[in-house]
């Protein structure tokens, strides 16, 4: 233990017995409409306390580190997800919690063989494609066809019936960068949908633009879907640089011949789990503060950004809560999800196995949105009575640059499933500027990540997580959409 650390700790000890009669005091404030105790000063030190701690050095790259070196890539169903849980169970264990345990998720593999793509005509080069999760592949040979490029998936989806019979579709939009990644949502339908569109015109392949901002010769895989009534046809992404070439070829008027060789399919049923670790409330053990990140990854990189970063983010938050003197008053529960790239599939199993007791769960936060700084912090709608102690938690995050922005946001993708059930959702939001350069890619490595700002993150996680679970907010519960009432 380092000397800053152990000082914090020894103030901590020194702070942490006065919350036990705050906690007294705030112990039957009623819930409803009535107001809700502010958090008392002894909490909110213990918060500035975290804060400060994890500022110092908080653990989390080396989490990082551990995850990348000594697991790497962990595409769901394969065997080095069955590492990455063993991986998370012993490396959870060694972080002081209550109880580590983890729970089954099942689900179809999918799996990669390989991916070549070629120009034939009339400027023959090779290409640089990425499969598509659950795409199928183009049935043990090659196929060759002439490529029609649409601008956008609306484009595509009002090619007339039947015009890409035995072609190739390409769907060119080119994903637009923001900080807090909103171009994702207008590119990714075509990544979805795409290819059982092009199916339904005719084409025998679907390619597109990769859904995101770099300028690298990397593609970005992700998942599609097919419609339960139409064809299933190979679909892949193209590396950004590939995509203007294969455009500026097709700008020249003349017919581009492609031929495609992709080995991908669908495989027996796996079994993976979700790894859970608890730092047991003092006086309403029942009553969770729920912070998720999802374990496993893409098979390109290593899963650093995405998502080992918010593996230990969340962990190592926890962690420092766990290493205090005294517990907090509510639970706090760790959730390292299983495969949720094909499909929140881990969000899904949780979602089921816990939903007669989704009501337990005061409030979920996830980390998935890389290993930017935070820089806003909303929840779901929270009742007036409530204000006042969100504004102190805000007040605790304001030091580390995060502005409060109410009416924002809205639950990590693995807390979809769980916040459609009722559980309320806390938003922390990453500077995700350059997060879609690296997204999905080969380029997912752990130089993408900057220890200094995962500490900045892991003490915005503790700080919340903390306060949220000493104080008596109930926040409203949100409807079937996942969204507060009125958003």
């Amino acid at each position: 233990m380092n000397w800053t650390l152990g000082r914090m700790l020894l103030a901590g000890a020194l702070l942490l017995p006065g919350l036990a009669e705050a906690g007294e005091a705030q112990a039957g404030e009623a819930q409803g409409g009535e107001a809700v105790a502010p958090l008392p000063e002894a909490a909110l030190d213990v918060a500035a306390q975290l804060r400060a701690q994890a500022l110092a050095g908080s653990g989390a790259w080396e989490v990082v580190e551990s995850l990348t070196t000594e697991v790497g890539p962990r595409m769901a169903g394969t065997e080095a997800d069955a590492r990455a849980v063993a991986w998370a169970v012993e490396k959870f264990g060694g972080f002081g919690f209550d109880r580590v345990y983890s729970e089954p998720v099942r689900f179809p593999v999918w799996r990669r063989g390989h991916e070549r793509a070629e120009v034939l005509s009339p400027f023959p080069q090779p290409l640089h494609l990425a499969a598509l999760g659950r795409s199928v592949g183009t049935g043990g040979q090659p196929l060759e066809a002439e490529v029609v490029e649409f601008a956008t998936l609306a484009d595509l989806e009002a090619a007339p019936e039947g015009s890409l019979l035995g072609r190739i579709a390409y769907v060119s939009h080119r994903m637009e960068r923001f900080r807090d990644g909103s171009g994702y949502g207008a590119a990714v339908a075509a990544r979805g949908k795409g290819a059982s569109v092009a199916a339904r015109h005719g084409a025998v392949a679907f390619l597109l633009r990769s859904i995101g901002t770099d300028s690298d010769r990397f593609p970005h895989t992700g998942m599609t879907r097919y419609e339960d009534d139409v064809r299933q046809i190979p679909a892949a992404a193209l590396s950004n640089p590939d995509a203007d070439l294969l455009s500026n070829m097709l700008r020249r008027g003349e017919p581009v011949k492609l031929r495609l060789d992709i080995d991908v399919g669908m495989g027996a049923e796996y079994e993976s789990a979700n790894v859970i670790a608890e730092i047991r409330g003092r006086e309403r053990p029942d009553e969770i503060i729920l912070l998720g990140s999802h374990l496993d990854s893409w098979d390109l990189g290593t899963g650093a950004i995405d998502n080992a970063a918010g593996v230990a983010i969340t962990v190592r938050a926890a962690a420092l809560i766990a290493a205090l003197p005294q517990r907090p008053r509510r639970t706090i529960r760790v959730v390292a999800f299983a495969n949720e790239e094909q499909g929140l599939i881990g969000g899904r199993a949780y979602a089921d196995a816990h939903g007669e007791r989704i009501a337990e769960h005061v409030v979920g936060v996830e980390s998935d949105f890389g290993a930017g700084r935070i820089y806003a912090f909303a929840t779901s709608e929270p009742p007036p009575q409530a204000q006042r102690v969100l504004e102190q938690i805000a007040q605790a995050l304001a030091p580390l640059g995060i502005d409060y922005m109410p009416g924002k946001g809205g639950p990590g993708p693995d807390l979809i499933p769980i916040a459609q059930r009722g559980m309320p959702w806390a938003w922390l939001a990453q500077d995700g500027t350059d997060y879609f350069d690296y997204h999905h890619t080969h380029n997912d490595t752990l130089d993408k990540v900057e220890a200094a700002a995962l500490d900045q993150n892991v003490a915005a996680y503790a700080v919340f997580a903390w306060l949220m679970a000493e104080s008596d907010v109930v926040l409203h519960r949100p409807d079937k959409s996942g969204e507060s009432p009125g958003r």
